[in-house]
């Protein structure tokens, strides 16, 4: 039996590691074990966790939680070590861009054990953001790479990496979606919110860039205040993005909004159905970008650069470098006049990226 650790530190990460466990124990082939960081764990995360995702209770809980991003590399080395030599696995699997993947993916390597990285080679350009910096360490160091996309492959090459370590193998984010979608239509949250198909905007809204000061989220209100004159916005907030509101006094201001429905983290099932079910959604996720393009949705996405340019290439997602609000509101109504993409699925987007990384693990390992 190959061993292999699957490391997950954020609540992307759940999503990315449910189709590849889930891929292993039905080869038969692999002892898949489960090391959770703790970098986001309350008690939704481990609804999400056990219950929604379908995963076991993780093997090993480091509980780094919160901190510094040096705080929480450093002591995520320390004890991901010692499992490591307690475990001596075959393989170390990280995902993503948190700071586990880079910490995780350093340690393994100094320490002559194989490592992979699952959505490799995306880059934004823009360094300012500790995921690009998570991104270059991990995939400059690590002994496989498994891509999502085109520009994954190209932004590689580029970097001088070895074909023979690069495989394109779609998307686990999909397979993910693709796998819970059925479950998740039959969740109740549409009437829970008193919301219906269509006719409702879905906002997340969370990047430091965007929510750590008064300007940022005072243009959020406005953008927010001018959408909900025409449709109804669900707007699950992000714990920092709660806070600052409250720093900055504007809780009230929100909270007046009569069209506006603030909800606090959801499951991903239920957050599934308002995508689905959405006619649109505003966000700086990165993720988003990827699911909204599954599964048609328009997407307006605050960012200066995207990591994952085949979801503005090919798929549903506008790329807005500012939040000014003229400009968003603009946009907002141009697109509800039915003046927006007509994307499609990009390739290796079917569900089966799992089954296409476990074939080459138990091949290569």
């Amino acid at each position: 039996m190959l061993k292999i650790i699957s490391v997950v530190g954020a609540r992307p990460n759940f999503m990315k590691i449910a189709p590849i466990h889930r891929a292993f124990l039905r080869s038969g082939k692999i002892n898949s074990l489960i090391v959770h960081t703790g970098q986001h764990y309350d008690r939704k995360m481990s609804d999400v966790f056990f219950t929604q995702l379908e995963l076991p209770k993780p093997d090993f809980y480091l509980g780094i939680g919160g901190g510094s991003h040096t705080y929480q590399k450093a002591n995520v080395m320390l004890a991901f070590e010692k499992i490591i030599l307690d475990e001596k696995p075959d393989v170390v699997l990280v995902v993503g861009d948190v700071n586990a993947t880079a910490a995780c993916s350093i340690t393994a390597v100094k320490m002559g054990i194989n490592c992979v990285h699952v959505e490799a080679g995306l880059r934004s350009g823009d360094r300012s953001m500790p995921e690009e910096v998570n991104r270059i360490i991990t995939d400059s160091i690590c002994n496989t790479l498994f891509v999502t996309e085109q520009s994954g492959l190209d932004n590689l090459k580029r970097e001088g990496v070895p074909d023979e370590k690069v495989f394109f193998t779609g998307n686990v984010m999909i397979d993910n979606l693709i796998y819970l979608k059925p479950k998740s239509q039959r969740n109740n949250i549409l009437q829970k919110l008193c919301v219906i198909k269509n006719d409702f905007v879905l906002m997340t809204m969370h990047r430091p860039h965007n929510v750590d000061n008064s300007d940022s989220l005072n243009d959020i209100l406005r953008i927010i205040k001018d959408v909900s004159k025409h449709k109804k916005i669900v707007f699950p907030m992000h714990p920092r993005t709660k806070n600052n509101i409250e720093k900055y006094q504007l809780t009230s201001e929100f909270e007046k909004i009569d069209s506006l429905i603030i909800e606090g983290p959801l499951g991903y099932l239920e957050f599934l159905n308002l995508m689905e079910n959405s006619v649109m959604i505003i966000t700086d996720s990165g993720g988003i970008q990827e699911e909204s393009t599954y599964l048609q949705v328009p997407c307006i996405t605050f960012r200066d650069t995207t990591e994952r340019p085949v979801t503005i290439n090919l798929g549903t997602n506008f790329l807005m470098k500012d939040l000014d609000p003229i400009t968003v509101n603009e946009k907002f109504l141009d697109i509800l006049a039915g003046n927006q993409k007509q994307g499609v699925i990009p390739p290796l987007w079917d569900g089966k990226a799992a089954e296409r990384i476990t074939e080459i693990l138990l091949k290569h390992y």
